[in-house]
């Protein structure tokens, strides 16, 4: 159901299946997570646009009612042209599928607990902002090999104990990042999932535009 640049393409089946499996397109490169080790002081625009390429992978899912769920550097891939793509869709909530299983509350979190939304630790089903959450962690990190509200997040089981996470600033004394792009990220990573951008292009142009 995807066609998009930014999303790992399944290959034709060509021949009698006998074993349950898929064949995707190869990807020359490496994952965002080696990209992000190798260049751990990127440029602002350089994160801009894997950032923005991302979430335009994130979008066609979206438009498809898909949740990631499961986003982070290790499951994108930058090929040799600098093409971001989304890998793993092993994760993926799909609307319609979902809510055919029976209800029930989430006793295994979805996706990496240091990108994972905290509505997850809740155990609440997420959303789109959810995706958005983790891209703003993604963002944060390769602007300061930091997380946001460093490793609490996946100790933070209750509301009460949620509020009490505070958002550490992106800005310190080794990189010039503007102060502005610090509100961006503070926003797209909001514990409260209201309060954050609620469309991915909103936050893409906001890391843009002050």
């Amino acid at each position: 159901r995807i066609d998009n640049a930014h999303v790992l393409k399944p290959c034709g089946q060509q021949r009698k299946r006998n074993y349950l499996y898929i064949v995707t397109e190869y990807i020359e490169g490496q994952t965002l997570a080696q990209w992000m080790r190798d260049n751990p002081q990127p440029d602002l625009e350089t994160v801009r646009d894997i950032i923005g390429q991302v979430a335009n992978g994130l979008q066609a899912l979206h438009r498809q009612e898909m949740l990631h769920q499961d986003l982070r550097p290790a499951n994108v891939m930058l090929d040799s042209q600098g093409v971001a793509k989304i890998i793993d869709l092993g994760a993926v909530r799909v609307a319609g599928v979902a809510e055919s299983a029976p209800a029930q509350t989430l006793e295994h979190p979805p996706g990496t607990v240091q990108y994972m939304a905290p509505e997850y630790f809740l155990g609440e089903p997420g959303s789109q902002t959810s995706d958005l959450f983790s891209l703003g962690v993604i963002a944060y990190q390769m602007l300061s090999n930091r997380l946001p509200y460093g490793a609490n997040i996946a100790r933070a089981g209750s509301r009460a104990a949620q509020r009490r996470l505070n958002y550490q600033s992106v800005l310190d004394a080794k990189r010039s990042i503007p102060s502005w792009i610090d509100a961006t990220l503070r926003k797209a990573v909001h514990i409260d999932p209201l309060k954050r951008y609620q469309e991915l292009s909103e936050f893409t142009w906001d890391l843009r535009n002050p």
